[in-house]
């Protein structure tokens, strides 16, 4: 079917009762392009109690999108769909004011037929209400915040999605890629047809080609399936992420018909206890990741270069592996991992039947599962860096023999639409048997109370409770439909179950970012255990503060989950919402064995002596500074990172002594300073000898404005964005941390300021303004193109010189 961008030209406005408008509009409408987020423009509501700290305070609402659009007179007798990648939330479809189609789940894509309700040769109105109230335990947003798509097919035709590929034979001489096309026939009568597959490299050569004759009676469809080789194949993987795509047409006598293009990979899946993951032959362990879908500064709003932006620095930073959390992947993210070699574990639902919001998919669940898992394997079957579907995200249920049943259920869905695939459940143990937890607080954990450890470390409570014979007991068969276990925050099981259970395979589904060090170990020790993946590895909205940094008081005797208004995101990311790395990425790098090189964080002297008591989500509050102005002469705390063997600290030259380091002692260490400007040097040692240095140096002088901008040239297409990102620094480049103040920003051209905005966690500035403070030093700026040309951005701050960038549109 032809496919065409329905991005443009829609409208926006709150919904309005209809009978407030029987004296006139009440609301006028605003002009907006898709991808559209109606929520993050909206002013956040400080009134509101704790819960609203999930969704970072932001009011839910109702929104009504419409757009005019001429349909040609020639289009009378065609097939002709609207596709929406994600509308949130209960989509509800109108065209021409005739209800058209609905959807509640707001991750599924989903198509609606609009051709019955068209009027041919004429302009016709689409409208789409969406909404968001208490429905989830994160920012969701609001509004058709993914990509829409018109298709346009004649009455003979490839279905959507009608392209899928398979690679089952593999070896390095020869790849098998069988190609299976759906051609439907909604002509009144039997159309005999010729099917043609191309098989085509990244260089455009064809490499493999195919003819099939097919015969469609009418009002049926018919599975055209081709075997192709491919000599000498270019593998898909991390590090080789060589892709495909198959070209496949339809004709008639007379000429074309219809056309498709699928995009691939040729690679191979094994997996078994004894040798875990298997890439093309070779083990693979996943250095995983969890991941929201907002874009931080652009709230839910899903532009492809927005995607591919958090891919890449991911990927930078270490990660291999992203699991979206908890719900289907953008197709703009999945195309964004093909590309540049990340695996993907898809997500269902972070609900079946047991509600975890008052308004949550719960409602919907029974009747709608079917087909938006029938959605999200559709959309993942033809992309290679997907390797494993999860069915949920620590359903209360899986305790239950109901919830296994479900499981089972949910599990052979999933196999009966893609069997290439493995299929995991992020499974939460203590929460699978919450409502027993009451007798297992009469029971003793091995060397503390399960009272004692539920006042104390939410970690070692939950690793107590999952490890128990009841949990053991009660989430056997939820994890016997399985391929791959997944454990979330219970890593004493990966031992344990290689005991109890050894031909169990298990996936770290979600763990904490400040175990990192003892979870890849056993990762690595344990073939059985395929992979980690992190809460989180980029920051997120909403959730707010559960990764804050807290010091005990008498008024707050321990860490608090939720932080009050104005604080905004969740503080846990590696990576913070605008794209930079924090203390615990280099720290994980190192970790991981991909960085050799030593690392400085520095604590923030104010809080010297205070006791730390973060969640263990949160990760000290460290920077990588040695600006601090007003301590001079402060006692302060230095955070060194490395996996040598000792590592010296050097402050202008001067040795602040030695420390043991490496894998034996957590990968870290820590001085005891006294804050005075210049220069801190750590210098690693292996074996005696230096083996790498790194250095953070004191601001000095007058400030700068520094910009970089990560595509000076763009395309005119949709989903396209630059982002350029300010720094604070001295002449000398040196970043300035302690120097924050109000940034502006003027943008003219061929481009809008799409959003602009800091990692503060905690503020009550918008991302819909031209002007921000920095934070620590640093902002961001995202403009949009709005046609070919020049886009200018003009910044200024106070004691800075103005800086412009210029973004070329093409």
């Amino acid at each position: 079917m032809i496919r065409r961008s329905f991005n443009e030209d829609w409208q926006m406005r709150p919904k309005v009762n209809p009978f407030a408008e029987l004296s006139g509009q009440a609301v006028p409408y605003t002009a907006v392009t898709l991808p559209h987020d109606a929520m993050i423009g909206l002013q956040r509501d400080k009134e509101s109690g704790g819960e609203a700290g999930a969704n970072a305070y932001f009011p839910g609402g109702a929104f009504e999108y419409r757009k005019n659009f001429f349909v040609p007179a020639d289009h009378r007798g065609r097939h002709i769909l609207v596709e929406f990648e994600g509308v949130y939330r209960d989509a509800t479809v109108y065209v021409n004011g005739a209800y058209a189609g609905q959807r509640p789940y707001g991750y599924s894509r989903f198509h609606v037929d609009i051709a019955p309700f068209l009027r041919f040769g004429q302009d016709n109105e689409i409208r789409v209400e969406a909404r968001a109230h208490r429905d989830a335990r994160w920012y969701t947003g609001a509004g058709i915040y993914r990509d829409t798509w018109m298709l346009v097919g004649g009455p003979v035709r490839i279905a959507a999605d009608g392209v899928r590929i398979t690679t089952p034979d593999i070896d390095a001489d020869l790849a098998t890629v069988d190609v299976a096309s759906t051609v439907e026939n909604k002509s009144c009568e039997t159309r005999t047809l010729s099917l043609a597959t191309e098989i085509r490299d990244a260089d455009g050569t064809t490499v493999a080609h195919a003819d099939s004759p097919v015969t469609v009676l009418p009002g049926e469809s018919a599975v055209v399936r081709a075997r192709h080789y491919v000599e000498s194949p270019l593998l898909w993987g991390p590090d080789t992420p060589h892709l495909y795509t198959a070209h496949v047409s339809l004709t008639d006598e007379e000429g074309g018909l219809d056309s498709e293009t699928a995009t691939f990979g040729i690679r191979s899946l094994r997996l078994d206890p004894r040798r875990g993951l298997r890439l093309n032959g070779e083990p693979v362990k996943l250095r995983g990741t969890c991941v929201h879908h907002d874009n931080g500064v652009l709230g839910a709003a899903t532009f492809a270069s927005a995607e591919e932006r958090r891919v890449r620095i991911l990927k930078e930073a270490g990660f291999n592996a992203i699991r979206m959390s908890h719900y289907p992947m953008s197709v703009a993210m999945l195309d964004a991992c093909d590309r540049l070699g990340m695996l993907v574990m898809d997500e269902t639902f972070d609900v079946w039947t047991s509600a975890k919001s008052p308004f949550d998919y719960s409602l919907d669940f029974p009747e709608w599962w079917e087909r938006d898992v029938e959605a999200m394997v559709a959309k993942d079957f033809n992309h290679p860096s997907v390797v494993m579907y999860s069915i949920g995200n620590e359903i209360p249920e899986t305790g239950s023999p109901a919830g296994a049943v479900w499981g089972r259920r949910l599990a052979e869905k999933v196999r009966s639409l893609d069997p290439t695939r493995y299929v995991t459940n992020a499974v939460n143990g203590m929460l699978a048997v919450m409502d027993d937890l009451a007798s297992l607080r009469k029971q003793a954990a091995e060397g503390a109370g399960i009272n004692t450890l539920m006042a104390t470390d939410p970690g070692d409570m939950m690793n107590a409770v999952s490890t128990s014979e009841l949990v053991t007991r009660r989430t056997a068969e939820s994890f016997g439909v399985l391929d791959v276990a997944g454990i979330n925050y219970a890593e004493d099981r990966y031992g344990l179950d290689r005991e109890l259970f050894p031909d169990r395979i298990i996936v770290g589904t979600e763990t904490f970012p400040t175990r990192i060090d003892r979870n890849w170990q056993l990762v690595t020790e344990h073939p059985h255990v395929v992979g980690d993946f992190t809460w989180t590895g980029w920051d997120y909205l909403g959730e707010v503060g559960v990764g804050r940094a807290q010091y005990i008081t008498e008024e707050n005797p321990r860490p608090a989950f939720v932080a009050p208004y104005p604080h905004l995101v969740a503080g846990c990311g590696d990576i913070d919402i605008t794209g930079h790395r924090r203390p615990a990425s280099y720290y994980r790098e190192i970790v991981f064995g991909l960085r050799d090189r030593p690392y400085i964080a520095v604590q923030r002297p104010e809080h010297h002596g205070k006791t730390f008591a973060g969640t263990p989500w949160a990760w000290s509050d460290a920077l990588p500074s040695w600006t601090w102005p007003g301590f001079d002469g402060a006692p302060v705390v230095v955070e060194v990172y490395s996996d040598a063997d000792e590592v010296e600290l050097l402050l202008n030259g001067r040795s602040l002594g030695r420390r043991p380091v490496g894998k034996g002692h957590r990968f870290r260490t820590a001085f005891d300073a006294t804050y005075e400007p210049g220069e801190l040097t750590a210098v690693a040692y292996r074996e005696g000898r230096e083996s790498g240095r790194c250095a953070v140096r004191t601001a000095e002088g007058p400030l700068c404005l520094q910009t970089e901008i990560d595509r000076p040239t763009l395309s005119a297409t949709a989903g396209e964005l630059a982002y350029v990102t300010f720094t604070l620094t001295d002449a000398h480049g040196t970043p300035h941390s302690a120097a924050d103040r109000p940034l502006c920003v003027e943008v003219s051209g061929d481009g809008v300021l799409q959003a602009f905005g800091s990692a503060d966690p905690s503020t009550e500035e918008r991302f819909d303004t031209a002007e921000r403070r920095t934070f620590e030093g640093r902002a961001l700026a995202v403009l949009r193109p709005t046609g070919p040309g020049k886009i200018r951005l003009v910044a200024t701050a106070p004691e800075c010189e103005p800086v412009e960038v210029l973004v070329t549109v093409e």
